[in-house]
C-alpha cells in the first residue's frame, strides 16, 4: 500500500516523541447534524485520529452506552450513506486526519468489498476495522481494500493464539488494535494496565505497524497508564457517555472537546 494519512500521522507522533489520541464516537449520535461539529472539534482538541462507528443492529463486541447510541443513530437514519457524506463533509476543512470506521462485516458484504472500498476512499476514509472478520477470513476482503488504498485495522486480544499474533503482526496495517480485555467497550473496571502493558510490549516488539490500546480507558488516568507501552490509545463509551445528553450540535461539541482535553494535556500535547 502506498504511505496513507494513518502512516503519516504516527510517523510524526514517533518524531515527536507522542502517543496517539484516538476517540471514537458513532456516527449520527447525539444527533445526525453533530457528527461532523464533533470531529472537527474533537481534532481541535486534541485528536490525532478519528474513529468513527458504524451503527448496526447486533453490536456484539459493545457494551451497553455504545449499543444505544447505536440503536438511536439508527433510528434516525444514519446509513452508510450519510457516514460517507458526513467523512466527505469533514473533510471539506480538514485535509490531514486520519478517519477510520469501526463496525461490522455486514455492510461491507451487502456492497461488496470493491464498491465499500471505493466508496470510501472517494469519501476520505483511511482504514476500516472490522470487529467480526477473523483475519484468518480477511484475505479476500484485505485485498479489496488494499487495491483501493483503504487500510484494514486488524484487532489483537489477550486470548490471541501465538499463530494468530504473528499473522495479525505480519499483516498489520495502518495501526493495530489491541483489546485490553476480554469484552465488550466500556468495562473499565476490567482495565488491568499490568496485564496488558506485557502483551502491548510483546505486540510492538512483533507487529510491523503501530500498536493502539482500546477498551475500557475512560479518563486521563487510564489513558495515560495504557499509553506507557502502547503507540496510542482508543477511548470509546466514556466520549459517548458525556455527549449523550447534549441539546443540539454546538453542544455535542463543546462536551466532546471538554472531555478529550485532559486526556491530550494527560499524553503530551
Amino acid at each position: 500500500m502506498p504511505v496513507t494519512r494513518i502512516d503519516d500521522c504516527f510517523t510524526r507522533l514517533r518524531a515527536s516523541g507522542r502517543k496517539a489520541l484516538i476517540p471514537f464516537i458513532t456516527a449520527g449520535d447525539p444527533s445526525l447534524e453533530a457528527t461532523v461539529p464533533v470531529m472537527h472539534a474533537l481534532v481541535e482538541a486534541g485528536a490525532d485520529v478519528i474513529e468513527l462507528g458504524v451503527p448496526f443492529s447486533d453490536p456484539m463486541a459493545d457494551g451497553p452506552t455504545i449499543q444505544r447510541s447505536s440503536e438511536h443513530a439508527l433510528a434516525r437514519g444514519a446509513s452508510l450513506r450519510y457516514i460517507f457524506d458526513s467523512v466527505a463533509a469533514f473533510r471539506q476543512r480538514d485535509a490531514n486526519t486520519p478517519v477510520v470506521l469501526m463496525g461490522y462485516l455486514n455492510p461491507v458484504e451487502i456492497r461488496g468489498a470493491a464498491n465499500f472500498a471505493g466508496e470510501a476512499i472517494a469519501a476520505g476514509v483511511d482504514g476500516v476495522l472490522l470487529v467480526d472478520l477473523p483475519p484468518e477470513e480477511a484475505e479476500e476482503t484485505r485485498a479489496a481494500f488494499t487495491a483501493a488504498g483503504l487500510a484494514l485495522i486488524l484487532l489483537a486480544s489477550p486470548t490471541s493464539t501465538d499463530a494468530r499474533l504473528d499473522l495479525l503482526c505480519d499483516a498489520a496495517q495502518g495501526y493495530l488494535y489491541y483489546v485490553s480485555f476480554a469484552g465488550v467497550t466500556g468495562a473499565s473496571e476490567r482495565l488491568d494496565s499490568a496485564a496488558a502493558g506485557d502483551r502491548l510490549r510483546l505486540l510492538r516488539s512483533r507487529s510491523k505497524a503501530p500498536v493502539v490500546a482500546g477498551f475500557g480507558i475512560k479518563d486521563a488516568a487510564s489513558a495515560a497508564s495504557m499509553a506507557v507501552d502502547a503507540d496510542g490509545v482508543v477511548v470509546g463509551s466514556a466520549l459517548v457517555s458525556a455527549m449523550a445528553e447534549a441539546a443540539d450540535p454546538a453542544a455535542a461539541a463543546v462536551a466532546a472537546s471538554r472531555f478529550l482535553k485532559p486526556l491530550r494535556e494527560a499524553l503530551g500535547s
